[in-house]
């Protein structure tokens, strides 16, 4: 099994780690998650294991596209995808810089949700991925209709630049810098 690439302790919600996701091994698992109802953003619905196995072999084979597998405690929790939007996801759609990434992320699906704990998920893939002195901003394409995660956005930094039209959806094109995300998860901040 992979290794271990990134982690951090929530001072309430204990440790939270990153790990290279393994398409094979990790199927099964995902593929629950996925084509959770709760999970109809991720637009996986109606997939097999066999498909989610395949999608999640494509990204791990793109030189542009990375995913990982979010533990809590040792646990699997959530799922996130770190992408170059020049070259992935959002090319033609915006003018890409120098130093944007682009991110997705997801927790798995509970019938027993914990306060806070999707705000420890963002702001721990934020963290790793700002951890990379070569990053300068994280951009994110969320549904329009996906009022929660935008909300969530803004709170960890991230300003809306406006929709834009993907081939699977309308998006709201966001950005937040290091600075930005700093200032909202920093003292004073809501994360």
């Amino acid at each position: 099994m992979s290794t271990t690439r990134y982690s951090r302790t929530d001072p309430r919600l204990g440790r939270f780690a990153l790990r290279p996701l393994d398409p094979e091994h990790d199927a099964a698992l995902l593929h629950g998650w996925v084509t959770h109802p709760k999970a109809a953003f991720w637009l996986m619905q109606g997939q097999t294991e066999a498909q989610v196995a395949a999608a999640y072999r494509e990204i791990a084979e793109h030189p542009a596209h990375e995913a990982f597998l979010g533990l809590v405690e040792d646990r699997p929790a959530f799922l996130v995808e770190r992408y170059d939007p020049a070259r992935v996801e959002l090319v033609g759609l915006y003018p890409a810089e120098p130093g944007d990434v682009g991110m997705h992320f997801l927790c798995a699906p509970t019938d027993s949700p914990v306060h806070g704990f999707t705000l420890a998920v963002i702001t721990t893939v934020l963290d790793f991925l700002f951890e990379d002195p070569a990053v300068h901003r994280v951009v994110v394409e969320p549904d329009l209709r996906n009022t929660a995660v935008q909300r969530l956005n803004a709170a960890v930094g991230f300003e809306p630049a406006g929709p834009i039209r993907k081939p699977e959806k309308e998006a709201l094109l966001s950005f937040c810098t290091r600075a930005q995300f700093a200032a909202a998860t920093g003292p004073g901040g809501a994360a």
